[in-house]
């Protein structure tokens, strides 16, 4: 088995120009269900299976796929929200039964001869993963399906409570592919990554990444797409093409479905409340050493007696830039108390966190920085921003991830009866 491959950052395919006219295809899964595949012909010898996220078909899909064709790749695109009458949404995309996405797989190359890929992103790895090793399962003789590509991936259960273990689905570890992530370095699943690696790697997967430099997750359809976002989008089909050419020079070898499995948990509908609440974890905090932009070395462990709120933050994450204000209106509000705010940017330089707290959104409270992730690793920091809340005696008390209001008034109550 190969290894896994260190964070790569490869050189992108040049494109292929040939006229590409979509088509629909009809395919009956059962009685009751028809799937329905938008068919973008490549006159290469790959089929892509092109799947949703938890986000659902995006309008730009189109134009992605269009470039695919043109470069050589055949795509189907197949809407299973649509298919199963479900609304978008990760809980929707749990209820996919794995056998359509077998059934997809054997049927794309059944028709066209070809190898089969498939591509998805963020939550729609977990349906994906069930539905190739049902695949698996069922088809041990054959090698049609030659690897699995892979955006963003969520492997995870759910977000856990901050301080908290996040816990991979067991399909995970119950995984025997080719698999490749594009994986965007502006996310917190970037610094997750290793342990779903080794889970996947546990189940005999041979495991490439690469990392798409500057950008965030979900980048190609962000509402919010930066001028450099919108141009990296650019690059998708080459980075999708490169990749599958990758995983094609693997040895044409069958794989056998990894046997255990564990049932899987249903997922959380809907999202959780954003509130400061009680911390429920070990309360004794994980070291934390970093220096300011200036230089000067902070340590947690000399600021006892005063109220911290440790916040971990970057200036890509529109909810830290959201609750920024409220958190310097809290600061001033507790000026001359034993209160301090301690806020931990995720890697970035320090021109870019200069350029932002002097051009868009002005604090007067201590960044510190996290160069290496470090920080955010011992924190368990799962999601941007995530906030500590640590009382005098250096026990943590309250936390939360998601954005809030920091100036409200059930916050400052239970802020300043910390500080009594």
């Amino acid at each position: 088995m190969t290894k896994t491959k260190p964070w790569l950052y490869l050189s992108c395919v040049f494109l292929l120009s040939m006229n590409v006219h979509a088509q629909s295809l009809t395919l009956p899964f059962s009685t009751e269900v028809e799937l329905t595949a938008d068919i973008t012909p490549g006159k290469g010898k790959v089929v892509l299976l092109w799947l949703p996220s938890e986000h659902g078909p995006q309008a730009g899909d189109a134009q992605l796929v269009k470039a695919l064709g043109k470069s050589g790749i055949e795509v189907w695109r197949i809407d299973l929200f649509e298919a199963n009458f479900l609304p978008v949404s990760a809980g929707s995309l749990d209820q996919i039964p794995a056998e359509q996405v077998g059934f997809l797989i054997s049927d794309a190359h059944k028709r066209t001869g070809k190898t089969v890929f498939i591509f998805t992103s963020g939550r729609g790895v977990i349906p994906v993963l069930r539905g190739a090793r049902h695949w698996q399962k069922q088809h041990a003789a054959t090698n049609a399906l030659r690897g699995v590509i892979l955006q963003n991936p969520k492997f995870y259960e759910e977000t856990p409570d901050p301080g908290e273990e996040g816990k991979l689905m067991p399909i995970v570890s119950a995984t025997n592919l080719p698999i490749y992530i594009l994986q965007p370095d502006l996310s917190p699943w970037f610094w997750k990554l290793p342990q779903p690696v080794a889970a996947l790697e546990q189940g005999g997967s041979d495991v490439f990444v690469q990392r798409l430099k500057g950008v965030r997750g979900r980048y190609h359809y962000r509402p919010d797409a930066n001028a450099f976002e919108q141009g990296f989008t650019n690059t998708l089909p080459a980075l999708i093409r490169q990749a599958a050419w990758l995983l094609d020079t693997l040895p044409a070898t069958t794989r056998q479905a990894v046997q255990h499995i564990e049932a899987a948990p249903p997922v959380r509908i809907g999202k959780k409340d954003h509130a400061l609440t009680k911390y429920k974890s070990d309360p004794t905090p994980p070291p934390l050493i970093l220096p300011d932009l200036h230089g000067k070395p902070v340590d947690l462990r000399q600021l006892r007696g005063e109220v911290l709120l440790v916040n971990f933050w970057a200036s890509w994450c529109p909810p830290c830039v959201q609750e920024m204000p409220s958190m310097e209106r809290l600061a001033k509000h507790f000026k001359g108390k034993p209160f301090r705010i301690l806020a931990v940017n995720m890697a970035e330089d320090k021109q870019t966190i200069n350029n932002f707290i002097r051009n868009k959104v002005r604090v007067n409270f201590p960044i510190l920085l996290d160069q290496d992730g470090k920080a955010l690793r011992e924190w368990r920091v799962f999601a941007f921003p995530t906030s500590y809340v640590v009382d005098r005696e250096g026990r943590i008390r309250y936390a939360v991830f998601g954005s809030i209001e920091w100036d409200s008034k059930d916050v400052i109550a239970k802020l300043t009866a910390l500080q009594e």
